[in-house]
């Protein structure tokens, strides 16, 4: 048993140190090194993975999956962890949801050992990797996987394939309003009027804003042009001079890497002698060779 976790432990290190993280490909390598071992579990015995983020799934989407599993059954098992009472989620709860609403008892899995931290990480980035996730669920993925892995913003973009400024721009979703996040979950605005929003910094206004995007459609474009107004104020002006948190996150913004300010002290994160280096390209601050 201990064996089998060293491999698995082992895999999911491979996942994170590859250049591009690829779950797709983690989670087939897993289903074709257990083609033998699939199992058929009730799906009332299957509960969703408890570090699960995601709060929505597309009902069309999860509609459509249903009827193709009724027609031609569930092509790929889903892979579980064996729990207390039952089994939980690691990837594939998409496809279980379906199969319940396709009338399905039982469901073909592969039964796997997952620690907590394991469970956690690999439900984030299936999250992140799916293309009908929500962008407050996927800002919130990120988010986490950031803070678990202790990675920059622009280390996580290149590994997940994506600009820096996609993921800036997604991460600030999270510091919108409660209420603004729920219209964006629900597609009442776009993720492009969010992301607009999100540069402001008067929850009242952005919720009325968000509100009159609704009622008055109002284009990005448009929305832009009100956002620019010099009356509004935005997240990265600082109007506080006691402020700490303020200055942290325009430093964090700056610099990439994690910045922590207190009275009279500024401290700056870094990992190992290139990270720093590139922190002292950042400041400008040239190092003369003797």
């Amino acid at each position: 048993m201990e064996t089998k976790k060293k491999a698995l432990g082992k895999g999911l290190e491979q996942l994170f140190s590859n250049s591009v993280i690829d779950f797709n490909n983690f989670e087939q390598n897993i289903v074709e090194e257990n083609a033998n071992n699939v199992t058929e579990i009730d799906i009332k015995d299957i509960r969703s993975n408890p570090y699960q983020p995601r709060k929505t799934f597309d009902e069309e989407s999860l509609q459509e999956l249903a009827k193709s599993i009724k027609e031609y059954g569930l092509l790929q098992p889903i892979i579980v962890k064996k729990s207390i009472k039952g089994y939980e989620l690691v990837a594939g709860e998409r496809r279980t949801k379906a199969a319940k609403i396709a009338g399905l008892e039982k469901i073909p899995a592969i039964i796997k050992e997952f620690t907590d931290q394991e469970m956690m990480e690999l439900a984030l980035l299936e999250n992140i990797q799916r293309e009908d996730l929500n962008p407050i669920d996927e800002a919130v993925s990120i988010n986490n996987i950031i803070k678990l892995r202790g990675y920059t913003q622009e280390e996580f973009a290149e590994k997940m394939g994506k600009s820096r400024a996609y993921i800036t721009n997604i991460l600030g979703l999270l510091r919108l309003p409660e209420d603004v996040k729920k219209l964006v979950e629900n597609k009442s605005i776009s993720a492009s009027h969010a992301r607009v929003l999100s540069k402001l910094d008067d929850d009242e206004k952005i919720s009325s804003l968000a509100k009159k995007i609704i009622t008055e459609d109002i284009s990005v474009r448009d929305l832009e042009k009100i956002a620019s107004n010099e009356e509004l104020p935005k997240k990265n002006k600082i109007k506080n001079e006691n402020n700490y948190r303020l200055y942290e996150n325009l430093a964090n913004e700056k610099l990439n890497t994690k910045v922590r300010i207190t009275k009279n002290k500024m401290e700056i994160y870094f990992k190992g002698t290139k990270e720093l280096e590139e922190l002292f390209e950042k400041l400008d601050i040239k190092i003369e060779d003797e």
